[in-house]
Protein backbone atom coordinates (compact mmCIF):
# COMPACT_ATOMS: atom_id res chain seq x y z
CA UNK A 1 0.00 0.00 0.00
CA UNK A 2 1.30 3.50 -0.92
CA UNK A 3 1.95 5.97 1.70
CA UNK A 4 0.55 9.05 1.98
CA UNK A 5 3.88 10.96 0.64
CA UNK A 6 3.96 8.81 -1.92
CA UNK A 7 -0.15 9.77 -2.96
CA UNK A 8 1.39 13.49 -2.72
CA UNK A 9 4.05 13.34 -5.33
CA UNK A 10 1.21 11.55 -7.40
CA UNK A 11 -0.77 14.30 -6.84
CA UNK A 12 1.76 16.96 -7.67
CA UNK A 13 2.84 14.74 -11.08
CA UNK A 14 -0.46 14.32 -12.59
CA UNK A 15 -1.58 18.46 -11.70
CA UNK A 16 1.81 19.28 -13.26
CA UNK A 17 0.89 17.08 -16.60
CA UNK A 18 -2.10 18.92 -17.22
CA UNK A 19 -0.51 22.01 -16.61
CA UNK A 20 -0.17 24.83 -19.30
CA UNK A 21 1.63 27.73 -17.54
CA UNK A 22 0.86 30.50 -20.58
CA UNK A 23 -3.01 29.42 -21.06
CA UNK A 24 -2.96 29.16 -17.41
CA UNK A 25 -1.72 33.06 -17.17
CA UNK A 26 -4.12 33.83 -19.99
CA UNK A 27 -7.34 32.36 -17.70
CA UNK A 28 -6.19 33.70 -14.74
CA UNK A 29 -6.34 37.56 -16.48
CA UNK A 30 -9.36 36.70 -17.69
CA UNK A 31 -11.12 35.25 -14.74
CA UNK A 32 -9.62 38.41 -12.87
CA UNK A 33 -10.88 40.96 -15.31
CA UNK A 34 -14.52 39.05 -15.48
CA UNK A 35 -15.01 39.73 -11.54
CA UNK A 36 -13.80 43.34 -11.27
CA UNK A 37 -16.46 45.85 -11.28
CA UNK A 38 -13.65 48.41 -12.22
CA UNK A 39 -10.66 48.21 -15.19
CA UNK A 40 -7.60 47.07 -13.76
CA UNK A 41 -4.00 48.34 -15.10
CA UNK A 42 -1.20 45.50 -16.07
CA UNK A 43 0.42 46.71 -12.56
CA UNK A 44 -3.05 45.96 -10.72
CA UNK A 45 -3.33 42.63 -12.24
CA UNK A 46 0.19 41.65 -11.34
CA UNK A 47 -0.40 42.75 -7.60
CA UNK A 48 -3.79 40.77 -7.46
CA UNK A 49 -2.13 37.55 -9.56
CA UNK A 50 1.07 37.75 -8.03
CA UNK A 51 2.89 37.70 -10.99
CA UNK A 52 5.62 40.37 -12.26
CA UNK A 53 4.38 42.71 -14.93
CA UNK A 54 7.02 41.39 -17.45
CA UNK A 55 5.91 38.09 -17.08
CA UNK A 56 2.20 39.43 -18.04
CA UNK A 57 2.33 41.93 -20.71
CA UNK A 58 2.90 39.65 -23.77
CA UNK A 59 -0.05 38.14 -22.37
CA UNK A 60 -2.26 40.88 -22.12
CA UNK A 61 -0.70 41.71 -25.38
CA UNK A 62 -2.52 38.61 -27.01
CA UNK A 63 -5.85 38.70 -25.54
CA UNK A 64 -6.24 42.26 -26.64
CA UNK A 65 -4.88 41.56 -30.21
CA UNK A 66 -7.55 38.44 -30.23
CA UNK A 67 -10.40 40.81 -28.99
CA UNK A 68 -11.12 39.13 -25.77
CA UNK A 69 -9.94 42.49 -23.44
CA UNK A 70 -9.86 45.78 -24.54
CA UNK A 71 -8.29 49.14 -23.00
CA UNK A 72 -11.36 50.77 -21.07
CA UNK A 73 -12.65 54.19 -22.12
CA UNK A 74 -10.85 56.28 -19.78
CA UNK A 75 -7.62 54.76 -21.15
CA UNK A 76 -6.74 53.33 -17.71
CA UNK A 77 -6.74 49.52 -17.83
CA UNK A 78 -8.67 46.63 -19.34
CA UNK A 79 -11.90 45.50 -19.45
CA UNK A 80 -12.93 42.00 -20.69
CA UNK A 81 -15.04 42.50 -24.40
CA UNK A 82 -18.53 40.33 -24.94
CA UNK A 83 -16.31 37.73 -26.54
CA UNK A 84 -16.33 34.88 -24.17
CA UNK A 85 -20.00 35.62 -23.68
CA UNK A 86 -20.87 35.53 -27.83
CA UNK A 87 -18.80 31.94 -27.78
CA UNK A 88 -21.11 30.76 -24.86
CA UNK A 89 -24.31 32.16 -26.16
CA UNK A 90 -23.48 29.89 -29.38
CA UNK A 91 -23.36 26.77 -27.61
CA UNK A 92 -26.30 24.64 -28.24
CA UNK A 93 -27.91 24.50 -24.59
CA UNK A 94 -27.77 28.20 -23.91
CA UNK A 95 -29.19 28.83 -28.05
CA UNK A 96 -31.70 26.13 -27.24
CA UNK A 97 -32.68 28.52 -24.33
CA UNK A 98 -32.93 32.05 -26.45
CA UNK A 99 -34.83 30.69 -29.62
CA UNK A 100 -37.45 28.97 -26.90
CA UNK A 101 -37.89 32.07 -24.59
CA UNK A 102 -37.57 35.32 -26.98
CA UNK A 103 -41.03 34.68 -28.73
CA UNK A 104 -42.53 34.09 -24.76
CA UNK A 105 -40.70 36.73 -23.59
CA UNK A 106 -42.13 39.18 -26.49
CA UNK A 107 -45.40 37.85 -25.92
CA UNK A 108 -45.07 38.87 -21.69
CA UNK A 109 -43.87 42.17 -22.38
CA UNK A 110 -47.09 43.26 -24.62
CA UNK A 111 -48.83 41.30 -21.80
CA UNK A 112 -48.15 43.43 -18.57
CA UNK A 113 -46.59 46.31 -20.68
CA UNK A 114 -43.19 45.78 -18.72
CA UNK A 115 -39.74 44.81 -19.74
CA UNK A 116 -38.76 41.55 -18.99
CA UNK A 117 -35.31 39.63 -19.31
CA UNK A 118 -33.71 36.67 -18.66
CA UNK A 119 -30.77 35.81 -16.46
CA UNK A 120 -28.37 32.73 -15.86
CA UNK A 121 -25.46 32.28 -13.49
CA UNK A 122 -21.75 32.95 -14.06
CA UNK A 123 -19.55 31.64 -11.47
CA UNK A 124 -20.84 34.12 -8.14
CA UNK A 125 -22.56 36.24 -10.38
CA UNK A 126 -26.01 36.72 -12.43
CA UNK A 127 -25.51 37.45 -16.26
CA UNK A 128 -28.23 39.09 -18.53
CA UNK A 129 -28.62 37.04 -21.44
CA UNK A 130 -31.63 38.14 -23.20
CA UNK A 131 -33.90 40.99 -22.94
CA UNK A 132 -37.67 42.19 -23.97
CA UNK A 133 -38.33 46.33 -23.58
CA UNK A 134 -41.55 47.37 -23.31
CA UNK A 135 -42.96 49.29 -25.91
CA UNK A 136 -44.83 51.53 -23.10
CA UNK A 137 -43.89 54.89 -22.66
CA UNK A 138 -42.54 54.02 -19.37
CA UNK A 139 -40.17 50.73 -18.26
CA UNK A 140 -37.14 49.48 -17.31
CA UNK A 141 -34.74 47.46 -18.73
CA UNK A 142 -31.72 46.20 -18.19
CA UNK A 143 -28.90 45.70 -20.93
CA UNK A 144 -27.70 41.82 -22.14
CA UNK A 145 -24.27 40.84 -20.37
CA UNK A 146 -25.21 42.79 -17.36
CA UNK A 147 -23.34 41.44 -14.30
CA UNK A 148 -24.05 40.80 -10.06
CA UNK A 149 -23.26 38.87 -7.35
CA UNK A 150 -25.67 36.08 -7.51
CA UNK A 151 -26.55 36.49 -4.08
CA UNK A 152 -27.60 40.08 -4.30
CA UNK A 153 -29.97 39.59 -6.53
CA UNK A 154 -33.61 38.41 -6.36
CA UNK A 155 -32.76 36.27 -9.82
CA UNK A 156 -30.35 35.15 -7.90
CA UNK A 157 -32.56 33.69 -5.40
CA UNK A 158 -34.33 31.92 -7.60
CA UNK A 159 -31.44 30.00 -9.41
CA UNK A 160 -29.98 28.88 -5.98
CA UNK A 161 -33.64 27.86 -4.69
CA UNK A 162 -34.07 25.58 -7.59
CA UNK A 163 -30.99 23.83 -7.41
CA UNK A 164 -30.10 20.05 -5.32
CA UNK A 165 -28.29 20.82 -2.30
CA UNK A 166 -24.76 19.68 -3.01
CA UNK A 167 -24.94 22.32 -5.67
CA UNK A 168 -25.97 24.69 -3.55
CA UNK A 169 -23.37 23.91 -1.13
CA UNK A 170 -21.18 24.32 -4.08
CA UNK A 171 -22.11 27.57 -4.95
CA UNK A 172 -22.10 28.91 -1.50
CA UNK A 173 -18.25 28.29 -1.56
CA UNK A 174 -17.92 30.49 -4.55
CA UNK A 175 -19.07 33.10 -3.12
CA UNK A 176 -16.66 36.64 -3.08
CA UNK A 177 -14.60 37.12 0.43
CA UNK A 178 -16.18 40.50 0.65
CA UNK A 179 -19.88 38.94 1.22
CA UNK A 180 -20.64 39.27 4.92
CA UNK A 181 -22.06 36.20 7.20
CA UNK A 182 -25.70 38.74 7.47
CA UNK A 183 -26.12 39.14 3.73
CA UNK A 184 -24.74 34.99 3.08
CA UNK A 185 -27.79 34.72 5.53
CA UNK A 186 -30.33 36.71 4.21
CA UNK A 187 -30.12 35.24 0.88
CA UNK A 188 -30.37 31.92 2.05
CA UNK A 189 -33.34 32.84 4.01
CA UNK A 190 -34.84 34.26 1.01
CA UNK A 191 -34.22 31.56 -1.51
CA UNK A 192 -36.28 29.35 1.06
CA UNK A 193 -39.37 32.12 0.78
CA UNK A 194 -38.73 31.63 -3.07
CA UNK A 195 -39.17 27.79 -2.78
CA UNK A 196 -42.14 27.68 -1.02
CA UNK A 197 -44.17 30.04 -3.29
CA UNK A 198 -42.28 29.79 -6.80
CA UNK A 199 -41.57 33.23 -7.58
CA UNK A 200 -39.55 35.91 -5.98
CA UNK A 201 -41.28 39.49 -5.55
CA UNK A 202 -38.93 42.15 -3.54
CA UNK A 203 -38.71 45.57 -3.71
CA UNK A 204 -35.33 46.89 -6.01
CA UNK A 205 -32.44 47.63 -3.44
CA UNK A 206 -31.21 49.95 -6.49
CA UNK A 207 -34.13 51.43 -8.08
CA UNK A 208 -36.93 53.61 -6.33
CA UNK A 209 -40.63 52.77 -7.99
CA UNK A 210 -39.52 49.31 -9.43
CA UNK A 211 -40.61 45.62 -7.70
CA UNK A 212 -38.14 43.15 -8.69
CA UNK A 213 -40.37 39.99 -9.90
CA UNK A 214 -38.43 36.34 -11.15
CA UNK A 215 -39.82 32.84 -11.69
CA UNK A 216 -37.24 29.71 -12.39
CA UNK A 217 -37.45 28.45 -16.07
CA UNK A 218 -37.03 25.00 -15.30
CA UNK A 219 -35.02 21.78 -16.83
CA UNK A 220 -36.78 19.04 -15.53
CA UNK A 221 -36.54 20.09 -10.88
CA UNK A 222 -33.42 22.38 -11.89
CA UNK A 223 -33.80 25.88 -12.38
CA UNK A 224 -31.49 26.44 -15.89
CA UNK A 225 -32.51 30.49 -15.84
CA UNK A 226 -34.83 32.99 -14.78
CA UNK A 227 -37.19 34.77 -16.46
CA UNK A 228 -37.28 38.44 -14.48
CA UNK A 229 -39.66 40.86 -14.60
CA UNK A 230 -38.11 44.78 -13.30
CA UNK A 231 -42.17 46.10 -12.69
CA UNK A 232 -42.12 49.68 -12.68
CA UNK A 233 -44.61 51.61 -10.57
CA UNK A 234 -46.62 54.05 -12.24
CA UNK A 235 -50.27 55.66 -12.60
CA UNK A 236 -50.79 54.16 -16.30
CA UNK A 237 -50.20 50.46 -15.54
CA UNK A 238 -51.40 48.07 -18.31
CA UNK A 239 -52.12 45.33 -15.53
CA UNK A 240 -51.43 45.57 -11.87
CA UNK A 241 -48.68 43.68 -10.36
CA UNK A 242 -50.46 40.49 -8.81
CA UNK A 243 -51.74 40.08 -12.25
CA UNK A 244 -48.28 40.29 -13.71
CA UNK A 245 -46.87 37.59 -11.16
CA UNK A 246 -49.49 35.52 -12.39
CA UNK A 247 -48.52 35.73 -16.31
CA UNK A 248 -44.77 36.26 -15.42
CA UNK A 249 -45.09 32.60 -13.93
CA UNK A 250 -47.21 31.31 -16.68
CA UNK A 251 -44.83 32.62 -19.25
CA UNK A 252 -41.92 30.62 -17.34
CA UNK A 253 -43.93 27.38 -16.68
CA UNK A 254 -44.41 27.77 -21.07
CA UNK A 255 -40.42 28.07 -21.69
CA UNK A 256 -39.43 25.27 -19.19
CA UNK A 257 -42.33 22.88 -21.34
CA UNK A 258 -40.90 23.94 -24.45
CA UNK A 259 -37.64 23.87 -23.45
CA UNK A 260 -38.17 19.99 -22.26
CA UNK A 261 -39.88 19.07 -25.57
CA UNK A 262 -36.87 20.78 -27.59
CA UNK A 263 -34.10 19.30 -26.05
CA UNK A 264 -35.70 15.51 -26.32
CA UNK A 265 -35.77 16.47 -29.86
CA UNK A 266 -31.72 17.38 -30.02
Amino acid sequence: MPDSEDKDDEAKIEERRYRAPALDKGLDILELLAKERSPLTISMIGQRLGRSISELFRMVQVLEYRGFIRQAESGEGFVPTDKLFALGMDQAPVKNLLEVSLPVMRELSVTIGQSCHLVLRSGSDIVVVARMESAEQIGFTVRVGYRKTLILSGSGSVLFAFQQERDQQKWLKEVPSEVTAEQLEKFISRAERVRARGYERAKSEFVNGVTDLAAPVLRGRIAAAALTVPFVHSSQLVIPIDEAIKHLCASAADISSSLHISDHRA
